[in-house]
């Protein structure tokens, strides 16, 4: 939406946005080496953490879409690795909110937003942004890949104030769409980790990258709702898939 002002964007958006399994901590994982993912952002409603996010440019957070909720406006918090430390300094404004005309968000297809920041961030050691996929294509199954932030660590948690991450294995679509049976999940959409691995994200996640050789591919989208034994993988938007959109609204203010 680009350029669009927020109020109007704000009405498009359906209203029952929340669900219970949409705010999806990192489960079974360990902390983060603190500042070794400076590309992850704090994404935090009233100055208090909400959703996970990447920098993608020196001027855009990639985020879910689901993370913006009626009439709230988000701020994000970059270079930190404990949030409940005190950085004013680091957090950043939003411009504007792109988010995908294509977004539903009952069956959370298309759940993906950039967040446009008010000034342009300078690269540092704790401040940096991830590459994105250069074309549109599947990540393997079975790759080995990783996801990181500040969400619980078991369902209904408190959030960590400290990053944590895991590593995670990529499913094949075909057996993670018969694994989630009356849930669809689309060709723009993967799975990895959640189900058997026993391993993954949880509320407070969503929006967070799934890394893959220091490529993001994908963003934190929905789990069946039981962080500590879930039944079903965990479900992420896919990046590739979005790469026209993204990168006519990054150039868009170059």
């Amino acid at each position: 939406m680009l350029g669009v002002p927020l109020f109007l964007q704000l009405a498009l958006l359906p209203l029952l946005v929340r669900t219970a399994h949409q705010d999806s901590g990192i489960v079974n994982g360990k902390e983060a080496q603190p500042h070794s993912r400076p590309y992850m952002v704090s994404v935090q409603q009233k100055n208090r953490h909400a959703c996970g996010g990447f920098l993608v440019s020196d001027s855009f957070v990639m985020t879910a879409a689901h993370c913006l909720k009626w009439g709230e406006n988000l701020t994000v918090l970059l270079g930190a690795h404990d949030i409940s430390e005190n950085r004013k300094s680091n957090r950043a404004e939003v411009k504007f909110y792109h988010i995908h005309p294509g977004f539903d968000a009952h069956t959370l297809e298309n759940d993906i937003m950039l967040l446009q920041l008010r000034t342009a961030v300078r690269k540092s050691k704790e401040v940096k942004w991830i590459p994105l996929p250069k074309k549109d294509k599947d990540t393997k199954p079975k790759t080995l890949c990783s996801v990181a932030g500040w969400g619980a660590i078991k369902t209904n948690g408190t959030s960590s104030p400290r990053l944590l991450e895991v590593n995670v294995n990529v499913m094949d679509r075909a057996v993670c769409r018969k694994i989630w049976r009356n849930k669809p999940i689309t060709p723009r959409m993967m799975c990895a980790g959640g189900g058997a691995d026993n391993r993954g994200f949880c509320q407070g996640d969503s929006g967070g990258p799934l890394v893959c050789k220091d490529t993001a591919v994908g963003i934190v989208t929905f789990n069946d709702g039981n962080c500590d034994t879930p039944k079903r993988p965990n479900v992420y938007t896919q990046i590739s898939k979005y790469l026209p959109w993204v990168k006519c609204i990054i150039s868009s203010i170059k």
